[in-house]
């Protein structure tokens, strides 16, 4: 397995084409707006002279890694030599199908179709492709070059060569894979958004105000980030169609949406990439 096409550009897609190019592949990053791949390419520049810094890796590496991207506008020319193609758009089942859709159609027949979805049903998104037993979850975390989970989630008809190949790929990663099933929010968003829910729950009843919950979750229970924080980096929004999608999957209004997150996403606030969430930066 060598090329690997990236389809959006934003922050996950942008941290998952980073690790694949630092680690050799030709890695096709495919994005509809010319603005959001150029963002994508400094970000991935800035992340790579972090590593610079640090001494984890050479100028020459991040040259090397530079060098193994390319851009695409359209998912046809994007995909059309990939032997693995990672869908890493909004968390939107419609669009995510439409993607796959796509992909379907345009790579070639051996290719893997992976999505890096949260919590939206691998087997609903296989519904929109010719090889259901070729399309699986590569759940990354955020930052994709920092966090070394990968959630790998097999579909209904995920075939077991299939999972054992994206095991060994995200070894190669130097991740730790994790196979789970295909339900609502898998597991680490059917354990955490009820977290980050519950926390929303306390703020909006006035138990204590944001910083003190999030250092309490952070003294008391070792975490690295309080609850309210990590809401502000995932996206206010993501967390509130990841709990919509548990609500309605699993037909249960204990995982409804505050209705404090939904306020805040109506007026804007979503978290760091709106400026505000449940703190301002």
């Amino acid at each position: 397995m060598k090329n690997v096409s990236v389809i959006g550009a934003g922050t996950m897609g942008n941290g998952i084409a980073h690790v694949f190019a630092q680690k050799g592949f030709k890695v096709n990053l495919i994005d509809t707006q010319n603005e959001a791949m150029e963002k994508a390419i400094n970000t991935i520049s800035k992340n790579l002279d972090r590593q610079i810094s640090k001494g984890t890796i050479t100028a020459d590496n991040k040259a090397s890694t530079l060098q193994n991207i390319t851009c695409f506008t359209s998912i046809e020319l994007g995909v059309k030599e990939a032997d693995l193609a990672i869908e890493a758009a909004t968390e939107n089942s419609a669009v995510k199908k439409t993607i796959f859709s796509t992909i379907d159609q345009y790579a070639p027949a051996a290719c893997i179709l992976a999505s890096n979805t949260s919590s939206i049903s691998i087997a609903q998104l296989a519904s929109a492709t010719q090889r259901p037993g070729k399309v699986i979850g590569m759940h990354f975390m955020n930052p994709v070059p920092v966090m070394k989970l990968v959630e790998i989630i097999n579909g209904a008809e995920t075939a077991s060569e299939v999972t054992e190949t994206i095991v060994t790929l995200t070894k190669i990663l130097d991740k730790i894979p994790c196979v789970v099933k295909d339900f609502p929010g898998f597991i680490a968003n059917r354990i955490l958004m009820p977290m980050i829910n519950e926390a929303i729950h306390a703020l909006s009843e006035g138990v204590s105000d944001a910083a003190t919950i999030d250092q309490i979750m952070k003294l008391g229970m070792a975490h690295p980030m309080g609850p309210l924080q990590l809401a502000d980096y995932i996206g206010l929004d993501v967390c509130k169609n990841i709990l919509i999608i548990m609500q309605e999957g699993f037909n249960n209004n204990k995982y409804a949406p505050c209705p404090l997150l939904i306020q805040m996403v109506d007026a804007g606030k979503l978290g760091i990439k709106s400026g505000e969430g449940f703190y301002k930066y």
